[in-house]
């Protein structure tokens, strides 16, 4: 074995046959050694042999007696015994006695202990020695080189030893040291030892016979010297020394070289031993595929660990600045790997430029064809070679840089990992320009790069793969022709899978060949429409993509520019579509729609792309399960995702269409929008309710959508849709689903038809099959729904029992979680009145947006049939929402044309183009604030009883306060119970509260709650218009928002009519008993106040008027805010004595009316009635009835004395 290291060339070293025998002990194998082996390993073997052993078993004593038998002809075996019979403990003594002496002398070579003075050189006193002072001799020299070491501070030098270097004693000196360490660990641990013979010449070779003497100290030792090692060994002559020895330990052991590899990378010391250890490592069984050396360089230069690739990386930047030299690990590795390259070379390939003649066995393998089984192995050698010059720096030479070129343009057959190289090799051109620097090069990469384009299709069938490396010529062609070029270094980056610098100024003759040579930008369009879409586009298919071309094409407008249609290729691409969505098709989508709105410039408006037709949007939908009866192979043709991106692209269409009104109308260019009809048809709400269960694998579209809805169909937003569907997704439904065995449904649609037609007598019949409906998912009503909705004017029958009513009402909130605009138009023509129904007058989804109160217009038993009503309410709240967007959509869609061709007909009149837009966004304003206000004002006028339930004693006060006594309600028929046949009297007292009305009158307030929240305005128009005071109590109670109210009353005081005014007082004393705020009690006081101020300012019929219904809104003030009591009083004797002057005017008799006030007002507990009980305040006035006929102003005085009582009776209460 050679010994690299120039000063131990020709000694001879143990062999790894010997190491393994060793550390095994075989003694078969150690008989079969030569004799120059077996004297290496003596001092090893005589002391096995005597001394005493721990192990006592039979097999060792036979084995002992083999080696005894082994050791009897060597003569050097004497030598050896004689220094084991030496006294160690007296000489380990003195050896720590001069270490002692050493350290008090500071070093200096002070009298030696172990060593008395010398008369000749060291050599020739170890020749003449007896053992002991052998083993003194080389102890001190040994102890002498540890302490420099110790002292030395890491700094390499090299001790000059002749004890060490004199080729006649080497092995007995050998022998010397081995016995020395064996029998002194303590004072020599073998780490140290082996640290300190690294500085003696021939070190490696003593380091070697000093582990082969003890085998199991292998690992420590190699631990300990690579720890101690240098960061970067080529550096120094210490590090390649270490380098060395280690290298020939590993020799020496051949099955550890892979786990001292390890240390190394783990310590990041000694890159060239790792790549030495690599390029000695010869492994057992070959990997074809890639060698040792590239999957460990690859390793280090592209793992995680980026302190590892900055450590690597300078050993080859470092190692690259010092001349050639053979004996450098950093130039071995560089030619192993050449070798490796030129290895695989297609062979006509060794050679330069291939001459055209073979041009003609195009993909044969006569023209440079990589062989099949080389192609992984030149993709790992492909991405090494970037990781060296990218990350590490490596500069190739001449000849690196020739193969280099020569294998990246060779042609791999048709397989997947052949299109995976060619994609390598086409980046680490783009990457690494400076490879090409020839023209016959320049020359060779185009030729390569014109077979790639004419290969492309065949390469993607070929090999099975849906991303070839076509879709990445594109690309960067693309990426070229915009000036991308920081998109082109993140592609390049992203294939090769390592992060590069590349400087965009060294692409530019790269940029040159592709966009003038090879892809002119017409190519390009003309090659792309041509690709074929990828077949079930999901983010699972990774790579470059036809997707990824066309989108870059849309966002540089160069379809339009060369006129070439990309409408089909997109909405193929669409239709070939599924879960997980891919990143690439909302942005494609977002860029197409841009491209068919905006023209690619100024100066040729006409340029740009087409929409997708209605009739292809159809063919998506139609077998949606938001249709009817879709046929099942329709359905199954289109995927939800499909569907989804089609939705998302006209919703989006449509909104960016009314976006850029104003930049088209300036164009005189208007695009089409999508017809109404065409929107009615698809499920919307069916397929984002889908979505929702799929937010995972639809990434954004979901959200997206959701954006969409808010703003273009507010009516499919509803808060209470959400929560209802809430409750559909729930546990039980889970629950419900077990229980029903099978999917389908056990009854027809037609038996459903046939059991409403029967009603009320069949209503069992009927109550089955809906509960059987029940237990379906929303999806599998949808074919229901026709049925459903067409029979409900039968359920206004009387005797319909409750129970269907509420059943149909769950299943219509089920049915509109997924098809609600269908089913609402259904539901208004169903619910039309008998004598509309006859005249076979049906709506449509229009007719109700532009007129919302048609909801209203539906047969009047709707309004006191709760279940049904709250359908009504929902759909009424649904169309005020949808009126709004459309109304909205309306004016923008018209006012920028209108106002462009008056713009245009005014020529520049200045001041006009500008004002018809603000009165046609007041106009639109006011047109929905009378909507809502007439929708909220027909609601209240439902909640009012009709005159025969006021017959039955249904007043709305008495819905509110508690019944003071029994009043015989109305009993619905077949509601509550069974219905006594005989008239009022005969009914069962209802419980006051137990009414439909009652029930309608909670259903609108909740309903009115909502429309308050949503717009206060409403509010205060309502109540600016004013409704009926006997609804006041039924408002105020029952609907929570109505608060808001006392910020407007001031205003409503303030206005001229009295009745406002009346209305206001009303109001505000309702709310104060409801609300008792300080806010309340400002307002209050100021309606006092103004009562105060009228009493001065109006004529005598009008104060009559005013204060006969608002002063018994004074109690309430007073019952709410017991400071108001003074002003109160104040202001009723203030009236009173208007009002009695006025009397004494007449001269009418009338009792001392004003003293009386005057004394109520002073002592007003006085005033009850001596033992009475304080709510039986009496009046000793005429009663009501004989002051029917009365004055005006005496019913007022009366009045006023009547509010005085009520106001001291509250008081009392409250005591």
């Amino acid at each position: 074995m050679h010994g690299a290291m120039g000063d131990s060339a020709g000694l001879q070293f143990v062999s790894s046959y010997a190491f393994e025998a060793m550390q095994k002990v075989d003694v078969v194998r150690l008989a079969a050694l030569s004799d120059p082996e077996l004297r290496l390993l003596l001092p090893c073997l005589v002391r096995m042999a005597l001394c005493a052993p721990a192990d006592q078993s039979e097999s060792w004593a036979q084995d002992k007696k083999l080696i005894l038998r082994l050791l009897s002809g060597v003569e050097a075996v004497n030598s050896i015994v004689a220094l084991l019979s030496v006294d160690f403990h007296a000489l380990e003594q003195d050896a720590r006695k001069e270490q002692q002496l050493r350290h008090k002398a500071g070093g200096s070579n002070a009298e030696s202990i172990l060593v008395s003075q010398l008369q000749h050189g060291l050599t020739l006193e170890f020749e003449h020695s007896d053992p002991l002072r052998r083993l003194r001799l080389t102890l001190s020299e040994l102890l002498a080189i540890m302490n420099k070491v110790a002292d030395s501070n890491g700094e390499f030098f090299l001790k000059s030893s002749e004890l060490f270097e004199s080729p006649v004693y080497l092995e007995e000196v050998a022998d010397v040291l081995c016995i020395l360490q064996a029998e002194l660990p303590s004072l020599l641990p073998i780490v140290d030892v082996a640290e300190a013979l690294l500085h003696v010449r021939n070190g490696d070779w003593f380091l070697c016979l000093l582990v082969a003497n003890v085998p199991d100290s292998f690992n420590e030792v190699c631990r300990g010297l690579i720890k101690n090692g240098e960061r970067q060994d080529e550096e120094s002559v210490g590090g390649r020394r270490r380098t060395e020895a280690l290298r020939q330990l590993c020799q020496m052991n051949p099955s550890q070289a892979l786990n001292i590899r390890a240390m190394v990378v783990e310590e990041c010391h000694l890159p060239g031993l790792g790549v030495a250890l690599t390029l000695d490592y010869k492994p057992d069984a070959a990997d074809e595929a890639v060698s040792p050396l590239v999957s460990y360089v690859s390793g280090l230069l592209l793992g995680t660990n980026s302190k590892v690739r900055t450590w690597f990386s300078m050993f080859i930047r470092n190692g690259q600045q010092r001349k050639r030299e053979s004996s450098s690990v950093l130039w071995q590795m560089r030619r192993q790997l050449l070798l490796e390259l030129v290895a695989i070379l297609p062979r006509s390939r060794s050679t330069h430029v291939p001459n055209n003649g073979g041009m003609e066995e195009e993909g044969g393998s006569g023209y440079s064809g990589l062989r099949e089984e080389h192609v992984v192995k030149a993709s790992a050698l492909l991405r090494l070679y970037c990781a060296l010059m990218g990350i590490a720096g490596l500069r190739p030479t001449d000849e690196e840089a020739e193969q280099l070129l020569q294998l990246m343009t060779s042609r791999p057959p048709a397989t997947p990992a052949g299109v995976r190289f060619v994609s390598l090799s086409f980046c680490k051109l783009l990457a690494f320009p400076t490879l090409v620097s020839t023209p016959e090069q320049e020359q060779l990469m185009v030729m390569w790069l014109s077979w790639m384009i004419k290969e492309e299709e065949y390469f993607e069938s070929a090999a099975g793969v849906s991303a070839s490396f076509g879709e990445m010529l594109l690309l960067v062609a693309m990426y070229f022709h915009s000036n991308q070029l920081s998109s082109i270094i993140e592609l390049v980056c992203s294939t090769l899978g390592m992060k590069i610098a590349i400087k965009p100024s060294s692409l530019s003759k790269m940029k040159t060949i592709f966009t003038q040579e090879i892809f002119t930008e017409q190519v390009v369009t003309a090659h792309a429409v041509r690709v074929a879409v990828t077949n079930n586009l999901s983010a699972n298919i990774t790579g470059f993509l036809p997707i990824h071309c066309i989108y870059q094409l849309l966002r540089s407008r160069a379809f339009t520019k060369h006129k070439v249609s990309i409408k089909d290729w997109i909405y193929r691409q669409l239709c070939e579509t599924t879960t997980p969505i891919h990143t690439q098709l909302i942005p494609l989508i977002d860029a197409y729609i841009n491209s068919i709105l905006t023209p690619a410039s100024k100066a040729n408006p006409e340029a740009t792309n087409q929409p997708i037709t209605e009739q292809e949007i159809l063919i998506v939908f139609l077998s949606s399960a938001g249709q009817a009866d879709g046929s099942r192979a329709g359905r199954q043709r289109y995927s939800i995702t499909t569907q989804l991106l089609i939705l998302y692209y006209i919703l989006s269409y449509e909104e960016n269409l009314l976006a850029s009104t104003k930049q088209l109308a300036l164009m005189q260019k208007k695009p089409k929008s999508y017809s109404a009809a065409l929107m009615d048809q698809i499920p919307i709400k069916y397929l984002v309710t889908q979505a929702q269960g799929l937010q995972q694998e639809l990434g954004g579209l979901h959200s997206a959508l959701l954006r969409l809805l808010a703003t273009n169909y507010p009516h499919l937003c509803l808060v209470e849709d959400w929560v209802c569907a809430e409750e559909v997704t729930g546990t039980l439904p889970l629950l419900r689903k077990m229980m029903l065995p099978s999917n389908t449904c056990r009854y027809t649609q037609r038996q459903l038809h046939q059991a409403f037609q029967k009603l009320p007598s069949g209503s069992p019949r009927l109550m089955r099959i809906l509960e059987h409906l029940t237990l379906l998912s929303p999806g599998d009503l949808i074919p229901y729904a026709e049925a459903l909705t067409a029979s409900m004017a039968l359920l206004l029958e009387p005797a319909v029992p409750r129970r269907i009513l509420q059943t149909v009402n769950k299943l219509w909130m089920g049915l509109n979680t997924v098809m609600p605009r269908r089913l609402w138009v259904m539901t208004v023509n169903a619910l039309q009145p008998s004598a509309k129904l006859l005249r076979q007058q049906r709506y449509t989804q229009n007719d109700l947006m532009v007129d919302p109160l048609i909801v209203l217009r539906c047969d009047q038993r709707v309004y006191r049939c709760p279940p049904l009503m709250d359908i009504v309410l929902h759909m009424l709240n649904g169309y005020l929402l949808a009126s709004k967007a459309y109304l909205q959509c309306h004016l923008k869609e018209t006012a920028d044309f209108d106002r462009q061709s008056q713009t245009v007909s005014s020529l520049g009149v200045p001041g006009q183009a500008d004002t018809p837009e603000v009165t046609r966004e007041e106009l639109k304003n006011a047109l929905l604030s009378a909507q809502d206000s007439a929708a909220v004002q027909i609601l209240l006028e439902v909640c009012l009883p009709t005159s025969e339930e006021q017959q039955l004693g249904a007043t709305t006060d008495s819905l509110l306060r508690s019944i003071r006594g029994p009043v015989p309600g109305k009993l619905k028929q077949g509601s509550l119970g069974p219905a006594a046949k005989g008239g009022g009297e005969a009914a069962e007292p209802e419980g006051g509260l137990l009414s439909d009305l009652r029930e309608v009158q909670c259903l609108i307030c909740c309903l009115l709650h909502q429309m308050f929240i949503a717009d206060p305005n409403i509010a205060k128009l309502v109540h600016f218009q004013g409704y009926p005071q006997a609804l006041l109590p039924l408002t105020v109670a029952g609907i929570p928002s109505i608060h808001i109210c006392l910020d407007f009353i001031p205003e409503l005081l303030a206005q001229p009519q009295l009745e406002k005014q009346i209305f206001a007082i009303q109001l505000l004393s309702y709310l104060c008993t409801q609300y008792a705020l300080p806010k309340s009690l400002s307002v209050a006081r100021l309606a006092i106040s103004v009562m105060g101020t009228l009493l001065t300012v109006l004529t005598r019929a009008k104060r009559f008027l005013f204060f006969m219904p608002t002063l018994p809104c004074l109690v309430a003030f007073c019952q709410a805010f017991p400071p108001l009591y003074d002003d109160v009083a104040a202001l009723l004797v203030q009236v009173g004595q208007v009002c009695s002057s006025d009397v004494a005017t007449k001269a009418r008799d009338i009792d001392p009316f004003i003293a009386r006030l005057q004394y109520l007002k002073e002592k007003p507990l006085e005033a009850v009635v001596s033992g009475g009980h304080p709510c039986k305040l009496t009046l000793p006035q005429k009663t009501a009835e004989g002051l029917g006929g009365a004055d005006p102003d005496v019913q007022l005085c009366y009045c006023i004395e009547a509010t005085f009582m009520d106001i001291i009776s509250c008081t009392l209460h409250g005591l």
